[in-house]
């Protein structure tokens, strides 16, 4: 089963979506700004990106800055904390295929789960 949370504002997102259309794959589509994963959830995808949570941190983001979120002292624990509390901090589109997961930067990274 595939897996795709997805901005459909942002253009990698749509770009990923549309590859995987393209080559067949019809994914759940989690539009993850409206429906955010749970604490447990973004721990098992971070553990299927193979990435500490630091990595899917969307740096620009406003909130990035105003909850000073790039002091190293901050653990996993704080850091997935914030992103479950504020979703436009997890970088998109998360693409999972059973216990495997990529990030859709660039769109072509989906191709190593086909």
């Amino acid at each position: 089963m595939w897996t795709i949370y997805h901005n459909p504002r942002c253009s990698k997102s749509r770009q990923t979506l549309q590859l995987l259309q393209d080559k067949g794959v019809d994914p759940e589509v989690v539009l993850y700004l409206e429906t955010p994963p749970d604490r447990k959830t973004l721990a098992v995808l971070l553990q299927k990106l193979g990435i500490p949570a630091r990595d899917l941190l969307r740096t620009g983001e406003d909130e990035y800055k105003a909850l000073q979120l790039k002091d190293p002292a901050l653990g996993e624990e704080q850091l997935l904390d914030a992103m479950t509390q504020h979703p436009k901090l997890i970088q998109r589109p998360i693409v999972v295929k059973g216990d495997r997961a990529v990030l859709g930067r660039p769109p072509e990274n989906v191709l190593e789960l086909l």
